[in-house]
């Protein structure tokens, strides 16, 4: 009979949520954050740029479109000096303490957003991946796609009166490519990602996230359990 998977199994995973404006990723991420401690398996929520309080500091610089007057390079830097702070003061410490760690958005988006669209160079951005996060990755990327026109109707309404921030403003063309270079992650790195059909109610795309996670971490670590026995 196959052991049921406990918590000391699966805890400290980390798993990124991906995607266009308008994906669905922070409705997403609090789903599973409460389906996860609701299994009492902890787990933390947090954000790129952004997550703790260096880096935020330095979201704010971004998304009022501070980077994109520096250029892409230079925003780039930024990122990465927001992502150093956010691995060494929340990501690593809550992995360490087993705790689940949910991030909305991590590497990914700065291959798409400032590699493939903004055109940085690959190698500068490895570089300075090797030096803000070493050999740290994710355990699981869930990438939600969504068809650009109804992302973008759902960023109007998410943000109202709001003013468009830095990515939300760019136009349709920008954003075809955007899902494009995401679809394309997904396609080539299947061991770490899962496509996941956005374009449905929060609760029907928040099971087929939940049936990834299942896949791809629960299942490994009942199979890798049974094999020690």
């Amino acid at each position: 009979m196959q052991k049921p998977v406990e918590s000391k199994l699966v805890a400290g995973r980390f798993v990124t949520f991906e995607g266009g404006e308008g994906s669905g990723k922070s409705t997403q991420i609090k789903l599973l954050a409460d389906r996860l401690n609701g299994a009492r398996l902890p787990a933390i929520v947090t954000r790129e740029p952004g997550g703790s309080a260096g880096a935020e500091i330095i979201r704010h610089l971004v998304l009022s479109g501070m980077g994109k007057l520096l250029g892409a390079e230079t925003e780039s830097l930024l990122f990465a000096a927001a992502r150093d702070d956010h691995v060494n003061q929340v990501i690593k410490p809550a992995l360490e303490k087993g705790t689940w760690v949910l991030c909305d958005r991590f590497t990914d988006s700065t291959r798409v957003y400032q590699g493939k669209l903004g055109r940085v160079d690959l190698k500068l951005l490895r570089a300075m991946e090797r030096v803000t996060i070493g050999d740290l990755k994710p355990d699981l990327t869930l990438i939600l796609d969504v068809p650009v026109a109804v992302g973008l109707q759902r960023a109007i309404k998410r943000r109202g009166a709001a003013v468009a921030d830095r990515f939300e403003e760019e136009g349709l063309a920008f954003h075809e490519k955007l899902r494009e270079a995401y679809r394309q992650i997904a396609a080539d790195d299947p061991q770490r990602c899962v496509l996941i059909d956005a374009n449905a109610d929060p609760q029907t795309v928040g099971q087929r996230v939940w049936t990834a996670l299942r896949e791809h971490l629960f299942a490994s670590a009942v199979a890798s359990e049974g094999s020690k026995t």
